[in-house]
């Protein structure tokens, strides 16, 4: 067994060899807190939880380490807008985030910093690096010396001459144009911390390089986050850690964006789709279907099409399982393992698509296992189900999805559920007088409000139909 990972900086999929025997350690880029998360934000920590679960079920010893952006420009931009504290505006937003990725059934990290705890960390990494000639002070901001680093740009590939780094307002004193800031001197009513160098505040890449350290180590194996963070963000986190003496990284894993037309999601292009609105809307765990099982690498163009395909094949899964759950009389727990073929796909580069092939192809044997009435195969086949869906943070049976509807209001499907059954019951009744007419109008009328219904061994069972 040896999983493969896509590695950026190497540009090729590679074995995977963790850095400790039975332990792998991860750190992903989490929330900048300036706003509520989108779809978009989610998808990251979705698909890094996949790959979590993964490494768990094969038997590693995963820390891993998703960080908490709480101080940056857009901050305390929004900020100024709002006429709100900087840290109220991050604390409300963080709280948004972890509960986008709750209702998404994300894994919580083992440990979540966030920036703002760990200045001391940034101060020392600062020192070092200005000591090592790889950093230095300017009007009170603090800058790396791009050129003092003869690696740079190798994980984006870049050209050091045709660069153009990004700058934010108040960066004076560079030497070069090229270098970027580590540390940003106060302006009035500003956020501030003391320092050596004055008062002031981190720079975004600082951050992250000096949490993986504190947590981590000098080592560490797994570094993930979106693509749009291979420059300038990862590059720049590459060029402290290593020049001030950490190996860093082992492996760089980047995950695809969320589009609509083709633009990736982003709050300010106005197209952003808010996880507490898409909640309301659709079940949680058909949202996470729904971005998890793509590909991480690849694109997913966001449309409510796309939802409702996502919706009805979960509900040909779930619709099985509620099925065996029935004529095997109590829930069935899942197999000790995945079959081979899941685990070749989860083990070459979380080929969650393939992965879930084999999903859908055991549903589908163990839906001809229950036509035949062969109760012991439809077992051994829901067994398979719920170990693979297990993997992937989609068994119905869990109990973080436990009551099926209840993110759609748990309350409301209790009340839908004993109407319903008033309704079933005047069908029972009338089929039981052999009046097919009103039976079957009882049926259609059902139908077009919305809900399927499905005549079972154990009597009439509905569920909401696709939208």
């Amino acid at each position: 067994m040896t999983i493969r990972l896509y590695d950026t900086s190497a540009r090729q999929i590679r074995d995977f060899s963790p850095l400790n025997d039975g332990c792998v350690s991860i750190y992903l880029c989490g929330a900048t807190v300036q706003a509520a998360p989108h779809i978009g934000h989610i998808r990251s920590g979705l698909n890094f939880d996949i790959m979590r679960r993964w490494f768990a079920y094969r038997g590693y010893d995963v820390t891993f380490i998703r960080n908490v952006t709480d101080i940056d420009d857009k901050i305390i931009k929004k900020s100024a807008e709002q006429g709100r504290p900087w840290w109220s505006i991050g604390y409300e937003n963080e709280r948004a985030f972890n509960s986008g990725y709750d209702a998404l059934g994300c894994l919580p990290p083992t440990y979540e910093p966030r920036a703002t705890g760990h200045i001391t960390e940034m101060v020392e990494m600062m020192r070092g690096l200005i000591e090592r000639g790889h950093a230095y002070e300017a009007e009170g901001n603090v800058y790396f010396d791009v050129r003092s680093f003869p690696g740079y740009l190798e994980l984006s590939n870049q050209d050091l001459d045709d660069l153009r780094q990004p700058s934010g307002e108040g960066e004076t004193g560079k030497r070069d144009p090229r270098d970027f800031a580590m540390w940003k001197s106060a302006k009035e009513g500003e956020p501030s911390w003391e320092t050596p160098w004055g008062r002031g505040r981190p720079g975004w890449h600082l951050e992250c390089s000096a949490m993986a350290h504190k947590y981590l180590g000098t080592e560490f194996d797994v570094h993930g986050g979106g693509i749009d963070l291979i420059f300038p963000h990862h590059e720049n986190e590459i060029a402290q850690a290593k020049a001030f003496g950490d190996t860093f990284a082992r492996y760089w894993v980047h995950n695809g964006w969320v589009t609509m037309s083709g633009e990736k999601m982003s709050k300010s292009l106005g197209n952003s789709v808010l996880v507490s609105e898409m909640v309301k809307q659709w079940r949680p765990i058909v949202l996470r279907y729904y971005l998890g099982t793509p590909h991480y690498r690849s694109m997913i163009e966001y449309s409510p099409e796309a939802l409702r395909e996502a919706e009805s094949a979960f509900a040909r899964i779930e619709g099985f399982v509620q099925r065996v759950v029935e004529k095997a009389g109590g829930v069935v727990d899942a197999a000790a393992e995945v079959p081979p073929a899941f685990a070749d796909a989860m083990d070459d580069d979380m080929g969650v698509p393939q992965a879930l092939a084999i999903v859908h192809t055991t549903v589908r044997q163990g839906n001809s296992a229950l036509a035949a009435d062969d109760k012991e195969a439809a077992i051994a086949r829901l067994a398979e189900v719920r170990a693979m869906l297990g993997v992937l943070g989609l068994d119905p049976l869990d109990e973080h999805w436990a009551g099926g509807e209840s993110d759609r209001g748990e309350d409301l499907h209790g009340v839908v559920d004993t109407l319903v059954r008033l309704v079933l019951d005047q069908r029972e009744a009338a089929r039981g007088r052999k009046d097919w007419g009103a039976a079957d109008a009882i049926r259609d009328s059902l139908n077009q409000s919305g809900l399927v219904i499905e005549d079972s061994p154990s009597g009439p069972r509905w569920t909401l139909g696709p939208r």
